[in-house]
């Protein structure tokens, strides 16, 4: 019966093919640099294995007691200290020349790995752990840059060693150096057994860092959480599973791998034997005396430096297998598909008066199964048009899709009656302005956060958007006032602060259209009303998309939207909603109930 499906280890071969093609194709621009390195590692090679001939000149110049041809002997030795000293310069070029290819290569390669993260359609991002990307973009090419370095160093040099030693073993002695080539194929056996199941296992093992990486990674950002529920034993079950399979698959990996060295110097002495048996032989006058002691000891040293290369090679080829398999975790991220790429049709948007319309809308994250479906919405410029509904009705859907971070199934998105898919995604997000209810600092100074959209923005422009948030009096108490460096995600920062130092941020610059969502939710109550306050002046002639949860937040809107379960199921004004009596009032009554306050 036939098989159409190719064996595991076919299948990793071929992996592994298309990996190392991608890795050319990386190198043919440094092809220059290259061939110079491949270049000196020939001179290198060919003068570091005429050393053993002429040692074994040497020896044959030491006729007997007494009988040494000194002058001679002084020659070899003066040209042995010379084929010595141009060895280590070519090698120390050789070596130089390396580090830049390879270092040139894993700049290039880290630099497309972060800007394709900032390429990646949103769905992408929220789909894998920040973990694992880390994992990919940081650890595996490293890992990479480990084994490509070693390729470049040693790869090369030892095939070239193992070819030019033949050639010279051949000259000395033809019959010996049969012997050698006979037995050399059960060394390739080996390594070649070795090669498939250490790719495998390293591939399995660079999975499991990422996964381990990932899981770390959340519960640092999440320490406090971890703590309040109690969950430190289960997070740690759950990290000595992860940490339990890495080990399994890492102690495999270095099994097999390990295999290399005891399996190939058992092979090298099995060879070192034979060459030494027949050599010694040859050397009686009764068999001829084909070879001298000095060949013979030439020869001896040319079988040395013919094995090493192969314990070498194996070395860097088990090196090389973790290297490839971290290498196809970061080809196989960046071959992951942008977002949808501006066309040559689009067009940049210009600075809009806000008008805002969903015309028959329908999205959903999996295609099979509908979420938003017919949604119209329609907002005059300066509207101030809020959301409201019980978590996952659709309310951060919405601004998903107006912010093109999702693009839409059906229908389409208009801004002053242009389609929002015409323009250019950073032409369009330039007349937005977003407040999220998750806060985001980078590490900086407190006026490089601010000015984090603007960054040409004055010292007097950066105060008055702080003092606009009512954030400039917590400022100026920190140690050094808006030059207080915070570390990432705000550092000791209180979840208002931080919060506030957002909204000074989108205060700095102010585009016609505002998106809040749930941006008041970490500020005490007196301060809520000062922003609140702030907030209303800020929308004043501009469009507004206000997402909450808390409803006293919203009564001023001039239109509110009800969602559930993706769709509109009421809108009007706060008034309006509450004679009708129906979802929105329930959540209203109900909520007011909770706190204690009587409904207006």
């Amino acid at each position: 019966m036939k098989r159409n499906k190719k064996s595991p280890s076919r299948a990793l071969r071929a992996k592994q093919a298309q990996v190392l093609k991608r890795i050319l194709l990386q190198i043919r621009p440094h092809m220059p640099l290259v061939l110079l390195s491949l270049a000196l590692a020939a001179v290198s090679v060919i003068l570091t294995l005429y050393i053993p001939i002429l040692i074994g000149r040497g020896v044959d110049a030491i006729i007997s007691r007494g009988n040494v041809d000194f002058s001679a002997l002084s020659h070899i030795l003066i040209t042995i200290v010379v084929c010595i000293f141009f060895t280590a310069v070519f090698q120390w070029f050789m070596g130089h020349i390396n580090n830049k290819i390879t270092y040139s290569i894993i700049k290039d390669m880290r630099v497309r790995a972060f800007d394709h993260l900032h390429e990646l359609p949103l769905s992408y991002v929220d789909a894998h752990s920040q973990g694992d990307l880390l994992s990919r973009i940081v650890t595996d090419i490293e890992t990479f840059s480990d084994g490509l370095l070693m390729g470049f160093t040693q790869l090369f040099t030892g095939i070239f060693t193992i070819l030019c030693t033949i050639f010279f073993m051949f000259t000395l002695n033809p019959w010996i150096t049969i012997i050698v080539i006979v037995l050399s194929p059960l060394s390739f056996m080996i390594a070649g057994f070795v090669s498939v199941h250490s790719y495998s296992m390293f591939q399995k093992q660079s999975e499991s860092r990422g996964e381990l990486t990932g899981f770390t990674n959340e519960m640092l950002a999440n320490q406090k959480i971890v703590s309040a529920f109690l969950h430190e034993s289960a997070s740690e079950s759950t990290f000595d599973k992860i940490n339990d399979k890495l080990a399994m698959h890492s102690e495999k990996a270095t099994f097999y791998s390990s295999l290399t060295n005891p399996s190939t110097r058992l092979m090298y002495n099995i060879i070192y034997a034979g060459v030494t048996i027949a050599g010694a032989l040859m050397c009686f006058p009764s068999l001829g005396a084909a070879l001298t002691i000095g060949k013979l000891t030439s020869f001896l040293s040319y079988t040395n430096q013919y094995t090493k290369p192969f314990n070498e090679i194996t070395g860097v080829l088990t090196e090389f297998q973790n290297s490839i398999a971290s290498a196809a975790r970061v080809y196989e991220y960046l071959d992951e598909s942008p977002e949808t790429p501006d066309t040559d049709r689009t067009t940049s948007m210009p600075v809009v008066s806000g008008d805002v319309t969903f015309e028959n809308v329908a999205f959903s994250y999996t295609k099979n199964k509908p979420f938003i479906e017919d949604l119209n919405i329609s907002a005059d410029a300066g509207t101030k048009v809020a959301l409201v509904g019980p978590t996952g009705c659709g309310k951060t859907t919405l601004i998903n899709l107006l912010m093109r971070f999702y693009d839409v199934d059906q229908g389409s998105i208009r801004l002053d009656g242009t389609d929002i898919r015409d323009v250019t995604r950073s032409s369009l997000r330039d007349n937005y302005a977003m407040v999220l209810q998750d806060t985001w600092l980078r590490s900086g100074t407190i006026r490089d956060n601010i000015s984090y959209g603007w960054p040409d923005a004055s010292d007097e422009e950066i105060i008055a958007a702080a003092k606009a948030a009512h954030a400039h009096s917590f400022i100026i108490q920190l140690p050094k006032g808006y030059d207080t460096v915070i570390g990432e995600n705000g550092g000791e920062l209180s979840q208002g602060q931080k919060q506030l130092l957002c909204i000074s941020r989108v205060m700095l610059h102010l585009p016609q259209i505002l998106i809040l969502d749930e941006a008041t939710s970490s500020i005490d109550t007196l301060t809520e009303i000062r922003v609140q306050k702030a907030f209303d002046e800020m929308m004043k002639g501009r469009t507004s998309f206000i997402v909450a949860h808390r409803l006293s937040t919203i009564r001023s809107a001039d239109i509110i939207l009800v969602m559930r379960n993706g769709k509109i199921i009421e809108r009007g004004s706060h008034k309006e909603l509450l004679s009708m009596n129906g979802f929105y009032k329930e959540l209203y009554d109900t909520q007011f109930n909770l706190v204690g306050e009587s409904p207006a």
